[in-house]
């Protein structure tokens, strides 16, 4: 069966950071992404693949599919994955699926409209706030960590943050 070493949840998704300090600390073989977007643009996809270092395995699916392969072929893996989605919704998604269950790192959330600046480079709405909450019901263990070198951040400091803001 294939495990997940990593969660991260960020919204840049296959970067530096992710390449050179992520991968290493996790020992990850495979970066598995979940996008919609990502899934129904082939250009993009290649960028990302080539962004991989040499040996690193990279799986992009969209929401459906990713839920499909996790069933159906994920179980004949050995593979160590890095789990990468772009944002929360998506991670809602895949928590619901069963596929994610514990630990969930938040490492990048993009700005916009309607979203509120909690910390460097995490942007909070309404309704991340409403997913984070719900994940923090069920038990899952959920923090902030930009890079390996930084001390974790629980993610309820996040969100005191962000109703006071």
């Amino acid at each position: 069966m294939a495990t997940i070493v990593l969660t991260r949840v960020d919204s840049r998704l296959i970067h530096g950071q992710v390449v050179t300090k992520w991968l290493q600390q996790s020992a990850a073989d495979q970066i598995f992404v979940v996008s919609d977007e990502l899934e129904n643009d082939e250009f993009l996809q290649s960028i990302y693949i080539m962004a991989a270092p040499p040996g690193v395995e990279v799986k992009i699916f969209g929401v459906a599919s990713a839920k499909k392969y996790w069933v159906e072929e994920a179980a004949n893996s050995e593979a160590k994955v890095l789990f990468l989605v772009p944002d929360l919704s998506t991670l809602k998604e895949m928590v619901e699926a069963g596929v994610v269950k514990d630990d969930i790192q938040i490492g990048g959330l993009g700005g916009g409209a309607e979203r509120k600046n909690v910390l460097k480079n995490i942007n909070l709405s309404e309704q991340d706030v409403e997913i984070l909450n719900s994940f923090l019901e069920k038990g899952l263990h959920v923090f902030f960590q930009a890079i390996p070198e930084d001390n974790p951040m629980e993610i309820s400091k996040l969100i005191e943050k962000y109703h006071t803001l």
